[in-house]
């Protein structure tokens, strides 16, 4: 008999070889002669069928329902994986392979010569400009392509291969191929749930009719060591659909009823230790599930009452799967009777599939346990949530730069201070790593310490600037420092080389502010200047990062200007009478960044000053003598008579006596007495003296030491703090 040239050497001239579900396409059954057999596929140990027989049972490898094949162009494509190994001028150009499809042309595993694979060609077709066969067989040779050329014969057995009928992946190329395209899609997934997603997809249908993919439950992390039992979690499976699609010419080929593979499976399993199944993930190796020690352990993983549903034979194949230190899951290969059974071969080809399975979810694991950290890291960097602050409101946004830059340096704070006034911190340290977000910690630490101390904004600034030149001497920062009095209804701003802030009027004016740029933190030998600006009631002022106004598609300065453009915009929806509500006003800021904004993270820190109206505060000073305790006493009754707050007099004559007496014990200078009236009375005294007081329990035989007791007890919050020239001491009652 003379060989002919296999007819996948010609491209597809009707299937689409991007189509992603891809296609199997039998060649159409030529016309039988009168009075002639066709030769049917057998196995090595089986006789051919006698003449005009077509059953299924003849065949190793058919496909369901592929003996009712009795006329030209009825059958349609079937879906494959992507990993099918494409065929030679599979839709590119000039005949070349694609980049993610082998170079020569090969026929994978369930692809008949008469069909065609993903991005293969089509058997069975010459091509368009010529008459004749292109491969290169000799003058007078029958032409594999026409319809009446007699069929291929099987190159394993040399029988003659009945038209429409697959033929099994045989060569060691087509399996290099296939676990070469099988891995690069493994490789691409980033996450746990893609690469496992990789290989199923990669797998069935080109390798196996299903798979089961079973994962540790919890996967352990790098070097860590497990604790208690080994537990498997079916974590996904996949399988060829009893429905095809139908659309596009697809249309659904029979299925056996009912399916074994459909009811494989437990979803939770506990690998006892000494177990068949224990000794089967101990020795790495897949093995085929007809094996002694596999059968045994097969109830275990899948359940005692769905072990019966598994094909006989060498149809599966249980492949551990094992990462760097141990094994982390295993998967389950199935083949259908309708197709034939695995070869020796194939458990290379598994072993290659969990291997780089394997090292992907390990890698993947890592991965999400470092961008935890990464999360956890920023969110303890950056204040959980903002204090609550007398005479203005506050709201705040924060956005990483991307996925692959979660940390940055980036931070915002707003620190109360003494006298109702409130600190207001924006920030950016160069770089987005671990390094710059520890930076940043240590920055807005100190930043929090200096605030407690109540220095000028430039002060607090110089010294920030000599924190970040200890820490090293390219640890580069910008902030921006401002402190809000809502009694003065005025603002005190400082600028470390920061973008400046923006204050949008009531009327719906948005104005940048004139404010010295200044020199970068950890620049060292600058001197930082402070400006002093009026902070209206209802206006709002808003302090950020770079990010938000600076990409590569603009400058700082067109970003500057959009920024206020839209501030304007925004506050003329609600009026000039109404400012616009707070947290609105921050998504609609952040709404103006585009899809190619986002090269750096954002910090965005917006307060509506409501300030204190005169009316709301009474000050007085008070020189430190004997009858200071009894001055302060009749000045708080008056002002408690003119706000109609009689019912809190009794309470705040007593508290208010015991600590303006700690005050001039030790005071040189006048103190200060001071009451505030908003959502609750504060009351504040001042003296010269630095030394804070201590709660402390007075014994039976002291005459001191019960004043505040008596404020801890009756007021509703109180403290101290410690400032440049002395201390206040306040405390605060719920109005009646």
């Amino acid at each position: 008999m003379t060989e002919h040239p296999t007819s996948f050497d010609r491209p597809s001239t009707g299937a689409d070889p991007t189509d992603p579900r891809g296609a199997l396409l039998r060649t159409p059954v030529p016309p039988r002669a009168s009075g002639s057999a066709l030769p049917a596929q057998g196995g090595a140990d089986q006789s051919p069928p006698a003449a005009g027989e077509d059953s299924p049972g003849a065949f190793e490898h058919s496909q369901p329902g592929a003996e009712q094949a009795a006329e030209p162009d009825t059958h349609r494509p079937r879906p494959t994986s992507e990993g099918v190994p494409a065929q030679p001028d599979g839709g590119q150009p000039g005949g070349g392979p694609s980049d993610d499809t082998p170079s020569a042309g090969v026929t994978p595993a369930g692809v008949a010569p008469g069909e065609v694979s993903a991005g293969g060609g089509q058997a069975g077709l010459v091509r368009p400009d010529s008459g004749a066969p292109d491969s290169g067989a000799p003058a007078g040779a029958p032409d594999p392509g026409r319809r009446d050329a007699p069929p291929e014969p099987d190159r394993r057995t040399g029988q003659p291969t009945a038209p429409g009928r697959p033929t099994p992946m045989r060569r060691d190329g087509d399996r290099l191929r296939f676990v070469g395209a099988a891995t690069r899609r493994i490789a691409r997934g980033m996450d746990l749930d893609e690469i496992v997603m990789g290989l199923c997809r990669a797998t069935v249908p080109t390798f196996a009719d299903a798979i089961l993919v079973y994962l540790r439950e919890p996967l352990p992390v790098g070097d860590e060591r497990p604790t208690g039992p080994l537990v498997l979690r079916l974590r996904r499976t996949d399988r060829i659909p009893a429905e095809r699609d139908t659309e596009g010419g697809f249309t659904p080929a029979p299925q056996p009823e009912p399916s074994e593979l459909e009811t494989v499976g437990a979803e939770l399993c506990e690998v006892r230790p000494g177990s068949a199944l224990a000794e089967v993930l101990r020795g790495v190796r897949p093995v085929f599930t007809d094996t002694p020690a596999a059968r045994a352990a097969l109830p275990e993983l899948l359940g005692e009452e769905r072990d019966f549903a598994l094909p006989d034979g060498r149809r599966a194949i249980l492949a551990p799967l094992r990462g760097r230190r141990r094994v982390i899951g295993a998967a389950l290969f199935l083949r259908g009777p309708e197709r034939i059974a695995f070869e020796a071969d194939d458990l290379l080809v598994a072993a290659q599939l969990a291997t780089h399975s394997a090292l992907g979810i390990d890698k993947a694991v890592l991965y999400g346990r470092e961008a935890y950290i990464a999360d956890e890291l920023q969110r303890t960097m950056l204040p959980e949530n903002l204090p609550r602050c007398t005479g203005v409101r506050l709201a705040s946004r924060y956005l990483p730069a991307a996925e692959t830059a979660r940390v940055g340096g980036d931070w915002y704070d707003a620190i109360p201070l003494p006298g109702s006034r409130v600190a207001l911190v924006v920030g950016d340290v160069m770089g987005h790593s671990m390094t710059s977000a520890a930076i940043m910690g240590q920055l807005r630490t100190t930043a929090q310490t200096l605030a407690g101390l109540d220095l000028p904004p430039q002060e607090v600034l110089h010294h920030l600037d000599e924190q970040a030149q200890r820490l090293g001497t390219d640890r580069m920062a910008t902030c921006l420092y401002a402190v809000y009095d809502p009694v003065a209804h005025r603002i005190t701003v400082a600028n470390a080389g920061h973008p400046p802030p923006v204050l949008l009027h009531l009327g719906g004016h948005a104005e940048v502010l004139r404010v010295p740029a200044g020199a970068p933190i950890g620049v060292g030998g600058v001197d930082f200047e402070a400006v002093e600006l009026d902070a209206p009631a209802g206006a709002t002022l808003l302090l950020y990062t770079d990010g938000l106004v600076e990409s590569r598609l603009r400058d700082v300065w067109t970003g500057i200007e959009q920024l206020r453009e839209r501030l304007a915009a925004t506050a003329q929806l609600t009026g000039p009478d109404h400012p616009p509500p707070l947290e609105a006003l921050c998504d609609e800021v952040l709404d103006m960044l585009g899809p190619g904004d986002r090269d750096d993270d954002i910090a965005l820190l917006a307060a509506r000053f409501d300030g204190i109206a005169p009316s709301d505060v009474s000050y007085w000073f008070l020189d430190p003598e004997d009858a200071a305790p009894g001055k302060a006493r009749r000045l708080a009754r008056r002002a408690l008579a003119r706000w109609g707050m009689e019912d809190l007099t009794d309470a705040v004559e007593l508290l208010v006596s015991e600590v303006v007496t700690n005050a001039v014990r030790y005071a040189s200078k006048p103190v200060t007495l001071r009451l505030l009236r908003t959502d609750v009375l504060r009351c504040e005294v001042g003296d010269d003296v630095p030394q804070l007081p201590r709660l402390r329990q007075a014994r039976a035989t002291d005459e001191g030491g019960r004043g505040l007791y008596l404020v801890n007890r009756l007021a509703r919050r109180w403290g101290a703090t410690r400032l440049s020239t002395g201390k206040v001491v306040w405390f605060e009652l719920n109005r009646g």
